[in-house]
């Protein structure tokens, strides 16, 4: 619950942001090595999988932005005994941004800040394939959390690395009624490449 009522005044304090602000508007996509933590996780392994989106970045300062964006996002493990776990998202993340001159056109940047998400579909393979979300589903489609990551502008062109970790539990306890699975939470590094308009 406090998790939704951060981003919810942070979303609020990006809106009023942005009504003074520069806004530049794009498209970024690169690779992702998500994974799952938590109390009674143990054996599994990152997996590949992508992302690929818009963003939008409105700076209010020469040196300070909110970064924002709607992104198409995969997520989720391998596990043990052929089990794979690969879940969608639509993410909306709102990031501060520090930009650091570093020559004329190029800017490091540092960012971070929270993240929503919302499930939009997957599959869960253990023997036999199943949804991964939905009235069957094994995950909550809800997903919030924490990112920090650096880039880099050079001049419309984004190169950026990060990191998201979950600070929800993503398992449906009600698919799990009779066992204690404890808590998963997502995490998973990405790679972008992206361009601004």
């Amino acid at each position: 619950m406090y998790a939704k009522r951060l981003i919810f005044v942070l979303a609020i304090f990006a809106v009023a942001t942005a009504v003074s602000a520069q806004v530049s508007l794009g498209l970024k996509g690169g690779i992702n090595l998500s994974n799952v933590y938590g109390d009674d996780v143990s054996n599994t392994d990152a997996k590949i999988g992508f992302h690929a989106g818009i963003l939008a970045d409105f700076e209010f300062s020469y040196n300070s932005a909110i970064q924002s964006g709607l992104i198409f996002t995969t997520k989720g493990y391998k596990g043990g005994d052929e089990v794979k776990a690969n879940s969608m998202y639509l993410q909306l993340p709102v990031h501060y941004a520090y930009k650091l001159d570093v020559s004329p056109g190029t800017r490091i940047v540092f960012h971070g800040g929270p993240y929503a998400a919302y499930g939009v579909g997957g599959k869960i393979t253990n023997g036999v394939e199943m949804d991964i979300f939905g009235d069957e589903g094994f995950f909550k489609r809800f997903d919030a959390g924490l990112g920090i990551g650096v880039g880099a502008e050079f001049g419309p062109m984004i190169l950026d690395l990060g990191w998201d970790f979950g600070l929800l539990d993503i398992v449906d306890d009600d698919f799990f009624d009779e066992f204690d699975t404890g808590s998963v939470k997502n995490k998973s590094a990405y790679l972008s490449i992206g361009y601004k308009f």
